[in-house]
């Protein structure tokens, strides 16, 4: 089974991953892991923080020789940071509890409900469901990224808007290329200096912007996960990945929302067969998944992120000592960083298929996976 947990606060000294499940013999390349965290650190309106840290990935266990050896694989980032609040949220006993004290709870965050399910201050709350912990949810995906493009499966996004920013698309190679080259991770250079003036305008009015954001999954086999049962639905499950990273509250796959609308001779994918290559579907409007399985289309599936909660013209909230009303309180923040969420959501669905392919093909190593992944696609193309 694979697995991963993490542990780790946005102020504290590192933070920790513990992955178990990745077969033995999988080449891991520590560049590739610090390439994503890098790229999730970029992008227009990010904030201070990202000029402090410069993330990379310490291996401390499980990967010898580039090689994974079947055993738990242990993974750490450092946080630079940590110089800078050591007496505010070191471990010992000698903690300075005021200086950062925070009594005015975010609207938007965790803040206030946190606090008072865990009966702790609002500092304990926020440094954990801080969303720098998505810098190991990526170094942990990477993982499983490099086992997929192992297989052959590639992953890639784009930005779909941002805050009221539409944006143009057209679903070539020529633009997603230009997607690659793209500060904003958009395909659509006038929109781009849109975006430019969106941006400006919201640090000037000390606001904060989302937008939506799509990620596409390639060359995976019909038949990952399963209709058995409401919790083995792929649709599902990557449903859940997605809207477990921070700010995210809605997604969708395909057609969306937008199937809602259309006579059902509009939606569904039509199916033919061709000679040497098996079963196809003539479009993709359900997003390459249907019954919670994959269906040998490109997995296709769009997040809504909300605007970063932290606002420096913060809304009303109330001081949790005298009850007064006062403002939130401000946090060092990002104004935009949805082209970063793309590449925390590129690695969250990473993990979730790679869970899928092995549930379906159970495979102690590298050698005996790929096996019968081959064997299994070319059964496909047979029937």
């Amino acid at each position: 089974m694979l697995r991963y947990l993490t542990a780790g606060e946005s102020h504290g000294p590192k933070l920790t991953g513990i992955v178990e499940g990745l077969p033995s013999g999988l080449t891991l390349s520590k560049q590739e892991i610090d390439r994503a965290l890098q790229e999730r650190q970029k992008g227009p309106g990010r904030g201070g923080r990202m000029k402090i840290e410069q993330d990379e990935v310490l291996i401390t266990a499980g990967v010898r020789g580039e090689l994974t050896t079947g055993a738990p694989i242990a993974l750490e980032v450092k946080n630079r940071d940590w110089a800078n609040w050591e007496n505010v949220m070191t471990s010992g006993k000698d903690v300075d509890w005021e200086s950062k004290k925070v009594l005015a709870p975010r609207p938007g965050h965790a803040d206030l409900t946190g606090s008072l399910k865990y009966r702790t201050e609002i500092r304990n709350v926020l440094e954990r469901a801080s969303a720098r912990e998505t810098a190991m949810r990526v170094a942990v995906g990477n993982l499983a990224r490099q086992l997929l493009t192992d297989l052959g499966v590639q992953i890639r996004g784009r930005v779909v808007t941002v805050g009221s920013v539409d944006l143009h698309w057209e679903n070539t190679e020529q633009e997603w290329e230009r997607v690659a080259q793209s500060e904003w991770k958009v395909g659509d250079l006038d929109g781009e200096q849109r975006l430019f003036e969106q941006l400006a305008e919201a640090r000037r009015l000390g606001e904060s912007l989302g937008g939506i954001l799509e990620i596409q999954v390639l060359n995976l086999p019909a038949g990952l996960g399963s209709y058995v049962q409401w919790d083995r639905k792929l649709d599902g499950r990557l449903a859940h990945a997605v809207l477990s990273v921070q700010a995210m509250k809605g997604v969708s796959f395909g057609l969306g929302f937008e199937a809602a609308k259309r006579f059902g001779s509009e939606v569904h994918d039509p199916i033919v067969y061709c000679s040497g290559e098996g079963y196809k579907r003539t479009q993709n409007n359900a997003g390459g998944i249907e019954g919670g399985m994959t269906n040998g289309e490109p997995v296709i599936l769009q997040a809504a992120m909300k605007p970063i909660p932290t606002l420096y013209h913060p809304l009303r909230t109330v001081n949790l000592e005298t009850k007064a009303e006062v403002q939130a309180s401000i946090e060092r923040s990002d104004i935009c960083a949805v082209p970063a969420a793309l590449v925390v959501l590129e690695h969250v669905v990473a993990w979730e298929i790679t869970q899928a392919v092995l549930e379906k093909f159970p495979a102690d190593t590298m050698l005996e996976l790929k096996r019968v992944w081959q064997e299994y696609r070319e059964y496909l193309k047979l029937q």
